[in-house]
């Protein structure tokens, strides 16, 4: 960067969606066709037409980068699949705060084999794992709103 040189990521990614953000904000449309056509986009005239640039930017930005495709490939390719699971972790997860597995009630550490097998069949006990839980106070949920 002392030289005046981007670093890579920056030539590579961060350039191009700026130039993108550029071209769909300022409408100019011999630029958004030249990225589209080079993309191998195909962009409604609903959407590219439409008053507001950025319905036009989500248009572009949801065929050339899917955020759902993208978090999907990431998940099925960095995180461990739950058959490699050991025991150990699977005590842990089992267990809230300080309490050890053998104190749980006996009906959950039965579950313990269900949670290694990750069996599919219809027999096997579903099994939630919720991992974050936030705060929220009870006025903005929705039944507590007011109609």
């Amino acid at each position: 960067q002392s030289k005046g040189k981007k670093p890579l990521f920056v030539q590579l990614v961060l350039d191009n969606i700026w130039s993108l953000y550029e071209a769909v904000m300022k409408r100019d449309k011999e630029k958004i066709e030249k990225i589209v056509t080079s993309l191998g986009l195909r962009i409604g005239a609903r959407e590219s037409r439409h008053a507001d640039p950025k319905v036009h930017l989500n248009a572009i930005c949801s065929q050339w980068l899917p955020i759902s495709d993208a978090v999907l490939s990431m998940v099925c390719n960095k995180i461990p699949s739950p058959l490699d699971i050991t025991a150990e972790r699977v005590e842990k997860l089992m267990c809230v705060g300080a309490r050890t597995f053998d104190s749980l009630p006996p009906e959950t550490r039965e579950l313990k084999s269900a949670f290694m097998k990750c069996s599919s069949d219809g027999t096997a006990p579903v099994i939630v794992f919720v991992s974050k839980m936030f705060p929220v106070d009870a006025k903005a949920l929705p039944q507590n709103k007011p109609r």
